[in-house]
């Protein structure tokens, strides 16, 4: 295992809480404008991960960012509030059982990335992840 042993765990909280996601999502949406939806996510978002951060005593650490990776993670950022919009507008629109599989599409194209622009090897048991999940993503969206 990595450093600190516990990545494992993390991802499957983070999947767990993905799952939540998916369905109070859905349920908070019904009578909201998705985008307003994900503009109160964001706010409380904001005040969860700052609160954290304050109280680990690490928040004068953001003056120290490179600016290089300072631009990645604003990139990132990015990337998430379009995700969290047009994944917002997907539940609002569909049903949750079939939206989050789509969203979940995401793997195989982190692992199509990773190797395209991190340099990271294709190892059998990825590659062939990527391609179960895009599978059974398939699956989820058109088999009645």
């Amino acid at each position: 295992m990595t450093t600190g042993g516990s990545w494992a765990v993390y991802a499957v909280l983070s999947a767990f809480f993905a799952a939540l996601v998916a369905i109070l999502g859905k349920i908070g949406v019904r009578d909201v404008d998705s985008n307003l939806a994900v503009a109160i996510r964001t706010v409380i978002i904001v005040f969860f991960a700052w609160g954290i951060v304050l109280a680990q005593g690490n928040a004068r650490d953001a003056w120290r960012i490179p600016r290089y990776s300072m631009i990645f993670l604003v990139l990132s950022a990015i990337a998430t509030g379009l995700s969290w919009l047009f994944y917002y507008k997907a539940l609002k629109l569909g049903e949750a059982s079939r939206v989050a599989p789509i969203d979940k599409l995401s793997v195989a194209l982190a692992v199509v990335m990773a190797f395209t622009f991190l340099g990271e090897k294709p190892t059998t048991g990825n590659v062939l992840a990527a391609i179960l999940v895009t599978a059974g993503v398939l699956v989820a969206v058109f088999v009645r």
